[in-house]
């Protein structure tokens, strides 16, 4: 790797310092925008801004990553609060700030537990239809927001009749006014350096006061009040501290996904090395100072992650510069930009979305045809039971997959191939020679509470239907680096069956962890069993040796 030289330190300075001077003035108007998203005063999504800018850039692991407040966030929190408060906005408001509070606790748990391995709980294609489904859920709202309709219901299902049902009574003058900022933001987002959203609100402040737009029913955001208050926890009941935890997993599922997908995407392209144990500690600080703050849930979001590396960023300095110019332009500008007509920030939002409307990465399920089925319940999801309901309903469709598909009881016949040492399926391999006496076999999933008895109920099959020609069982656990109780209980009961029969068993390919909860076993379970570390081909070698019960 080429040493960095002076010259090349201060050309990566100055590309750092431009990406951040352009970022800027894309973050800022979006914080606002979800902000109301989150049915949350305008500050809020500021506050996360400067929350996410500054912790991962002092402190994250990727050189591209922008955390700040999201769209998907944001309206994950609209509906959680909704949920918990209904009408109340004083309670919505207190029950918002203890959800983000609530899951950057669970980051920094998730972080000291060093669950970082674990990147998503939800699949890909599951994922995708979600985002879909809630870009079109959240562009569908926004439209009612530029003119000005307020439907009941949520689900799009009866939302979209009740938008289109008041027809007679939109506010066309908030429709233009949306239609103009939409077509700018389109022509100024082809020149990447340019910050577009805030010049589109600049535009917006002006028509405003030349065209005297509040008095056409165009509303404008309002006072944003950036004063500090004193970091405090919310007053909330017991109960309900323990339901924002329930809303709390949801959220950090979704962030979570939404942001390793991000940090692992770009460092995959400029082969970067991310420290994801970290990246969930810093989530979790920058959530904690959000919420301390009463600001929104904060992470890496795709589009600004994107619009970073676009801008010529070349490490998180870029990050902390986009911090430091979003307070000069706060510390200025803040007054103008409370000026800002809502429609333009409905714009804004929308055309940060519409990337998320493109069908190409749904199209590729249906092309490899694998999870067609998945991701259209995704969509479906989010489109029939709302953003909240159908996050839950995505995660768990992912869980019931992973768990269908680790609760396998498939086993594979192992024979030997050529006059190597290797041993493979003979379903796949029809030129495996099966060892005379021996059966060789194992599991296609690690073993473990789902799955361990039903597997070894088909081995012991396997065994009865081979009969006395088999006198020798190799069970090869490659596939399992440890056991639970579950599967420990199964394998007891599976050794004293092998000794009750009078044949001989050797476990092969045992992991560590594994072979040492095998160990606790009481000796005279593992009497008559071979534990060994060894490959199938050796354990082969051994099984006419004297039999050796230490491995």
């Amino acid at each position: 790797m080429q040493t960095p030289t002076p010259a090349m330190e201060t050309k990566r300075g100055w590309a750092d310092l431009v990406a951040g001077l352009s970022i800027a003035g894309l973050l800022l108007p979006e914080a606002v925008a979800y902000s109301s998203i989150a049915n949350l005063p305008p500050q809020a999504g500021v506050i996360a801004l400067f929350a996410g800018l500054l912790c991962y850039g002092l402190f994250g692991t990727s050189r591209y990553a922008i955390v700040s407040a999201t769209s998907s966030s944001a309206a994950v929190l609209a509906a959680a609060t909704v949920s918990v408060a209904g009408p109340d906005l004083a309670l919505r408001l207190t029950m918002a700030i203890g959800l983000v509070l609530i899951t950057g606790l669970m980051f920094l748990l998730a972080g000291l537990f060093k669950l970082g391995s674990v990147t998503s709980f939800i699949a890909k294609p599951v994922l995708r239809g979600f985002a879909f489904g809630l870009a079109v859920t959240i562009i569908l709202k926004q439209v009612a927001s530029i003119v000005d309709v307020h439907p009941s219901h949520s689900d799009l299902i009866r939302f979209v009749p009740e938008l289109l049902g008041q027809l007679p009574s939109w506010n066309w003058a908030g429709a233009a006014v949306a239609a103009v900022a939409l077509l700018l933001l389109s022509v100024m987002g082809r020149f990447r350096r340019l910050p577009g959203g805030l010049l589109v609100v600049m535009l917006g402040v002006a028509a405003g006061k030349w065209l005297d737009l509040p008095g056409h029913g165009v509303s404008l955001i309002g006072v944003i009040d950036l004063q500090l208050a004193v970091p405090s926890l919310p007053n909330l009941m017991f109960s309900e501290w323990l339901k924002l935890v329930e809303l709390g997993f949801a959220m950090v599922l979704i962030l979570y996904a939404e942001s390793y997908g991000s940090i692992s995407a770009f460092a995959l392209k400029h082969g970067d090395r991310v420290n994801s144990n970290r990246d969930l500690l810093v989530l979790g600080g920058a959530n904690l100072l959000s919420g301390l703050f009463h600001g929104m849930p904060a992470g890496a979001g795709y589009s600004a992650t994107s619009a970073n590396e676009a801008a010529g960023a070349s490490s998180r300095l870029a990050g902390v510069v986009a911090a430091l110019v979003v307070l000069v332009i706060v510390l200025t500008l803040l007054p103008l930009i409370a000026l800002t007509p809502e429609p333009v920030l409905a714009a804004i939002v929308i055309h940060a979305l519409t990337r998320a409307l493109s069908l190409e990465p749904l199209h590729r399920y249906f092309v490899w045809r694998r999870d067609r089925f998945l991701a259209i319940c995704a969509v479906a999801a989010v489109l029939l039971l709302g953003v909240l309901d159908g996050l839950l309903a995505a995660v768990a469709i992912s869980l019931m997959l992973m768990l269908r598909q680790m609760s396998s009881a498939s086993i594979q016949v192992l024979g030997h191939i050529a006059d190597g040492h290797d041993f493979v399926d003979c379903q796949l391999h029809p030129q495996a020679r099966e060892v005379p006496g021996l059966l060789i076999v194992r599991p296609g999933e690690p073993l473990f509470f789902a799955n361990a008895e039903r597997i070894l109920g088909s081995v012991s099959r396997q065994v009865r239907q081979q009969g006395p020609a088999v006198h020798s069982v190799i069970l090869s656990l490659e596939e399992s680096p440890d056991l639970d109780g579950t599967s420990l209980e199964a394998l007891q009961d599976f050794f004293v069956r092998f000794q009750a029969e009078g044949k001989r068993l050797l476990l092969a390919r045992l992991k560590q962890g594994a072979y040492q909860a095998l160990q606790t076993l009481r000796a005279e379970t593992l009497a008559q069993v071979t534990l060994s570390d060894l490959s199938v081909y050796a354990v082969v070698q051994q099984v006419n040796q004297p039999q050796d019960t230490t491995g």
